[in-house]
């Protein structure tokens, strides 16, 4: 049987959609220089004014930070707004990119939220406290599942099929857990990052430990088990990327489990630069911006196996490989 190439669609909504995932990322990474520079006062207790002013007269340069993070994060907002009645135009009733849309609609919804909840609770700049240890990770799943619906919304807008859960087999399962995982590295990967903000490991001299509030205590304790956590997640991901290129021949699986497998060594090995370098904030936003394309490209694998189609046997039996891309969508 011979196969046949099937490339993506392109076309304006899908460019679209791509640019606004990019954009998000750019947000994603600058809410994180906020937060890292400890600008997340900038604007004081005041949300969605800054300091109590629409636009911030004789700002200080936290306060610019803080301004131009909020500027951006409403800009997305509009982006994603503008993507869903782009989507409801473009589609039918019931099309998963207008589903996909939607969802992107509520993590951005979800999002916002959690924004407004650092500021008029005053966990941001180098508070330490329980509350914000809780916001923090909780931020982090909302951020990740933005950024799944996003990254759906222009696959499928790209061309990308419909999932098949149900005839999957275990193949659902084993990605599941890898999902898992790269969540869970990411939630604690984010109360490490809030540690090295507020207690950097050069402030932590003899005898600090026992003066710190239990908040306090709690971050210092937590902070050894991420890059433990991430290790175990990146070891599973390429076992499991590895298995999935023997076992399968579709050409986007092979490309998307090879880009997965350079970025989760690449991530290991800024969390290890970082770790050594003892967080410097350019290696952070580095770690952060690797931590993000893993999450993204793990989703968009997921989104191709469970699309898959069962087997195309040849003559005599022989698997001739698996289609995820119909030509007509």
């Amino acid at each position: 049987m011979e196969q046949r190439t099937v490339y993506m669609t392109v076309n304006a909504f899908s460019k679209y959609a791509w640019f606004v995932l990019g954009f998000n990322l750019a947000v994603i990474l600058w809410g994180a220089f906020v937060r890292a520079s400890g600008s997340g006062a900038g604007c004081g207790a005041h949300w969605p004014l800054c300091n109590g002013e629409i636009v911030p007269l004789a700002p200080a340069l936290q306060t610019i930070i803080e301004f131009v993070h909020r500027l951006s994060s409403g800009t997305a907002f509009l982006m994603v707004v503008g993507m869903v009645v782009w989507a409801r135009r473009a589609y039918p009733a019931g099309h998963r990119v207008r589903a996909g849309a939607v969802a992107a609609f509520g993590g951005m919804i979800a999002e916002t939220l959690a924004g407004a909840a650092l500021v008029l609770f005053q966990w941001t700049a180098f508070d330490i406290s329980l509350g914000r240890i809780i916001i923090m990770p909780t931020h982090l799943v909302i951020t990740f599942t933005l950024l799944a619906t996003l990254a759906l919304t222009a696959w499928w807008a790209s061309g990308g099929a419909a999932v098949r859960w149900n005839e999957q087999g275990v193949t659902r399962w084993l990605l599941s857990i890898g999902l898992l995982a790269t969540l869970v590295t990411g939630m604690v990967g984010a109360i490490t990052a809030l540690g090295d903000t507020v207690l950097p490991a050069t402030s932590l001299t003899p005898g600090r430990y026992e003066t710190l509030s239990p908040a306090g205590q709690l971050l210092v304790a937590l902070r050894i088990w991420h890059p433990l956590i991430a290790i175990g997640g990146g070891i599973y991901l390429l076992v499991l990327v590895t298995m999935l290129r023997a076992a399968h021949t579709d050409p986007w699986m092979r490309r998307l489990t090879g880009l997965l497998s350079g970025l989760v060594v690449l991530e290991l090995g800024a969390g290890g630069v970082n770790l050594w370098l003892q967080a410097p904030i350019g290696i952070q936003l580095m770690h952060l911006l690797l931590a993000n394309l893993v999450w993204i490209t793990l989703i968009l694998l997921t989104a191709v196996m469970w699309a898959l189609e069962p087997e195309i046997t040849g003559s005599g039996g022989q698997a001739k490989g698996r289609k995820a891309w119909p030509e007509n969508v």
